[in-house]
């Protein structure tokens, strides 16, 4: 009950505050509002170029990955390439020894 009677008297004194010192809310106002719109540009700036800089991490990241398949394909072929020259090196001298 206390409780409630404190807030419906803050609330009172506040709307005579309010009233009384109508210029100076004003003032607060127009020196807070462009604080405020500057630092939330700050702010937004900065989240901007963070999500950039995350971006551009991620898409080096599948480069990379990408890379590395590219790179695990051609030894990949390599072997392969290296087993199909050993079987054809068999495959002469079979002929060779063939009569």
């Amino acid at each position: 009950m206390s409780l409630l009677i404190g807030g419906i008297v803050a609330v009172i004194l506040g709307v005579i505050g309010f009233s009384l010192w109508w210029n100076a809310f004003i003032i607060i106002l127009q020196g807070g509002i462009p604080i405020m719109l500057i630092l939330g540009g700050i702010l937004a700036v900065y989240v901007g170029f963070d999500a950039m800089q995350d971006n551009v991490r991620e898409e080096r990241q599948k480069q990379d990955e990408k890379l590395a398949k590219a790179h695990e394909e051609i030894e990949q072929v390599k072997a392969l390439s290296e087993q199909y020259r050993d079987e054809i090196e068999r495959l002469k001298e079979r002929v060779k020894n063939t009569p």
